[in-house]
């Protein structure tokens, strides 16, 4: 494997918009321009697990429609390997694997076994790298009791495993996922996000995955980038983001005490006895905190625990929406 510091994807500058006309009378049409992209700029270099997140409209299967060549930008440069994955889109998605959650590569009306059997043929991989690969993906993602079943009789946790295979089939060096646990049951997004982390960590594999669900992310990612309404909002680590957000925790109290609020703290739930509160944990480090609950009488249990990713990210994104950002659109 070559060194880890080496940049896999880079993207410097790139701005994509999208031109829209629309009547507002019968001899009358306004013209907008919809920047899904606007000046975004970051490398990911190999080995590195990336999560890329935002609200809905935010930029993101954009992004990956750029990465993997299906769309180019009006300004800046997109690079894979240090190609343009338009100009040299065969050479660069023969490292590359794509996979967007609501789309399937599996062939419909015949045996899962018939779409890896096509894309070895159409790829050209060598029978050793193929078998190699089937047998390995059939053993981490439990393809054997799926190989010679209907692709349009298995359950979306099925089909998801079997499409992530194919992905995986010659062997890319960088994968893009755009919600692959889109869907998914507990136990399904268990065993892909527990493949996921054993493809980055043991196989190499390059990993940037876009999702809605924070806590997955959390997991998965060492990385994390927030993109809002086609800028990148933040690049960096989960507890970078934390201390940029407030280190927001919660403490859950069992009293007998009538609606104790300790200062500092905001009462954000109670259940009878049980009190749930929330604070920042920058502003009281915890010997304060303990100070403040030595003061609560009748305390029979304490749990303290931080606040959870998905809602500092939701209350990140109900921020920008009330500060009313630019939508960074013109009209004309």
């Amino acid at each position: 494997m070559k060194a880890n510091h080496e940049c896999i994807v880079s993207l410097a500058h790139v701005t994509k918009y999208f031109d829209q006309s629309r009547p507002v009378s019968l001899w009358k049409r306004e013209h907008s321009r919809i920047y899904a992209l606007n000046d975004v700029s970051f490398v990911l270099r190999r080995g590195e697990f990336a999560a890329y997140a935002g609200p809905n409209g935010a930029g993101k299967s954009t992004t990956f429609k750029l990465l993997a060549g299906l769309l180019r930008a009006q300004q800046g440069q997109v690079k894979i390997f240090g190609a343009d994955p338009c100009v040299k889109r065969i050479e660069v998605m023969r490292r590359t694997g794509v996979l967007f959650g609501n789309r399937s590569e599996l062939w419909w009306d015949h045996p899962v076994r018939a779409s890896f059997e096509w894309k070895k043929a159409v790829w050209d991989i060598p029978d050793d790298v193929y078998l190699s690969n089937v047998s390995r993906l059939k053993e981490l993602l439990d393809l054997e009791p799926l190989w010679n079943t209907f692709s349009r009789e298995l359950s979306l946790g099925q089909r998801m495993r079997a499409d992530l295979a194919l992905t995986l089939l010659h062997s890319p060096e960088l994968v893009l996922l755009d919600e692959p646990t889109l869907g998914l049951d507990v136990l399904a997004k268990r065993r892909m996000i527990d493949f996921l982390k054993l493809a980055n960590q043991e196989l190499g594999v390059t990993l940037m995955v876009t999702s809605h669900d924070m806590d997955d992310l959390a997991e998965m990612a060492n990385r994390l980038l927030l993109i809002n309404r086609g800028r990148l909002a933040f690049d960096g680590s989960y507890d970078a983001l934390l201390r940029m957000t407030g280190d927001h925790r919660l403490v859950r109290l069992t009293t007998s005490a009538e609606s104790p609020v300790p200062e500092g703290l905001t009462l954000v739930d109670r259940s009878g006895d049980r009190f749930t509160y929330r604070y920042d944990g920058t502003k009281i480090p915890s010997p304060h905190l303990f100070t403040l609950l030595a003061g609560i009488p009748g305390i029979r249990d304490i749990q303290m625990e931080p606040e959870n990713i998905e809602t500092v990210i939701a209350g990140l994104y109900r921020k920008w929406f009330s500060e009313g950002e630019a939508d960074y659109s013109s009209k004309g």
